[in-house]
């Protein structure tokens, strides 16, 4: 009798998210290779936060999903969300579930439900120590979910300790590489050809270059504050912001009142290519978050070769910010500082060749294949398929994790 192929039933919250699109496509075309059936689940299109950046773009997503409800996150009621997501467990057998997180009611409702089913799940989490205050009642409730699941997908080397400190044994958390959704136009290889062909003029003025929400806990008004007092040590530089927000019209505010409207401009949303054509321009890339689980953003400005000044809460940091090389981190919320390593990423502008083949070489194992890889080797752990049974799993795994 021929054994029946392991099943995983993946969960997600929004299908605006490229990022994720650009992953699972990976899985859903690895997962056959690797003993595995995957099936996905889009919860809502968009969320309130994700509609202000531009529509779903479905050309990320190529793999077989079903979507629950054609609308924002935010419009849909509390108990649908758990009818349907539960109905939906109910309805669909799996041998893993993958709950998009664990915040919400119906991902609550989603664990119970797995737990009186006797199913294996496991759960995304892309927290860490630095994301939010910590509530006593709060950490005792994420310790329970936590401990319940037999997988967590981590975003990282700082969500992974986040997670290990609420108890969760090691071999049961998986910390899988942030992967951006780069355009479908992206080539790396001609991110260097234009940096290898692009002279670099000394007098040239530095532009800097900030890309996301314009919301609270994106540090720009500590951004702000330090660009002015770069601008008086290099009177010439100059900064792009790029995004929608609620904060656009107080930031503008901001800008005038420090007297910089000749040297700030304010782009709105643009596309990925448009961003692209950004970085590849700009002499850095600064994200000053305040909060910021990983931010992938950063991701981005690496692969075209942008250095990046990031705060040293955002979770990527101790992956993909190395001082002097790729870029500057600094202590959040700290203007002087901030305006230190903006100065000292200009010094990395005269090498710019040289910085951004660094960036390059760094990024490029941060692949929608490299996360995918990992993600599919945590289901086969979680699931306790010996990686022996399936020949190709190995062979996969091992090329896109180097």
């Amino acid at each position: 009798m021929t054994p029946r192929t392991p099943r995983v039933r993946i969960y997600h919250n929004v299908l605006w998210a490229r990022y994720k699109g650009a992953i699972f496509s990976k899985i859903y075309s690895k997962s056959e290779h690797c003993g595995l059936v995957t099936d996905f689940v889009q919860v809502a299109e968009t969320s309130v936060e994700h509609a202000s950046l531009g529509e779903v773009d479905r050309s990320y997503h190529q793999y077989p999903f079903k979507l629950l409800f054609a609308k924002c996150y935010g419009d849909i009621q509390g108990y649908k969300l758990v009818l349907a997501l539960t109905a939906d467990l109910l309805r669909n057998r799996s041998d893993l579930v993958v709950i998009p997180g664990y915040h919400r009611v119906e991902y609550w409702a989603m664990l119970v439900c797995c737990i009186l089913l006797r199913r294996k799940r496991a759960v995304f989490c892309d927290s860490t120590a630095h994301d939010r205050e910590k509530n006593s009642w709060k950490e005792k409730a994420k310790a329970f979910f936590f401990r319940r699941c037999d997988g967590i997908f981590c975003y990282g080397i700082r969500s992974k300790e986040y997670v290990a400190s609420y108890g969760v044994k090691e071999q049961r958390i998986f910390a899988d590489c942030q992967a951006a959704a780069l355009p479908l136009t992206y080539d790396a290889v001609a991110v260097r050809r234009y940096h290898e062909r692009k002279p670099r003029d000394a007098k040239a003025s530095m532009k800097f270059l900030y890309v996301g929400r314009l919301s609270s806990e994106k540090g720009l008004y500590d951004l702000l504050e330090a660009f002015g007092s770069v601008r008086e040590q290099m009177p010439d530089a100059r900064l792009d912001i790029v995004g929608p927000g609620v904060l656009a019209n107080e930031l503008k505010r901001r800008v005038r009142e420090l007297g910089l409207e000749s040297a700030v401009t304010f782009l709105g949303t643009k596309s990925p290519d448009d961003i692209g054509r950004l970085l590849l321009d700009s002499d850095a890339m600064v994200l000053p978050s305040h909060r910021e689980p990983w931010g992938l953003v950063v991701n981005e400005a690496l692969s075209y070769g942008c250095p990046v000044v990031v705060s040293n809460i955002c979770g990527c940091v101790p992956e993909l910010v190395r001082d002097g090389v790729t870029g500057y981190s600094f202590p959040v919320g700290d203007v002087r500082a901030l305006c230190t390593a903006m100065t000292s990423v200009a010094r990395l502008s005269k090498e710019r060749l040289s910085v951004a083949e660094q960036c390059l070489r760094l990024i490029e194992q941060y692949t929608p294949e490299r996360a995918a890889s990992e993600i599919l080797s945590g289901c086969v752990c979680v699931l306790n398929t010996p990686l022996s049974t399936h020949p190709n799993a190995r062979r996969i795994w091992s090329r896109d994790r180097g």
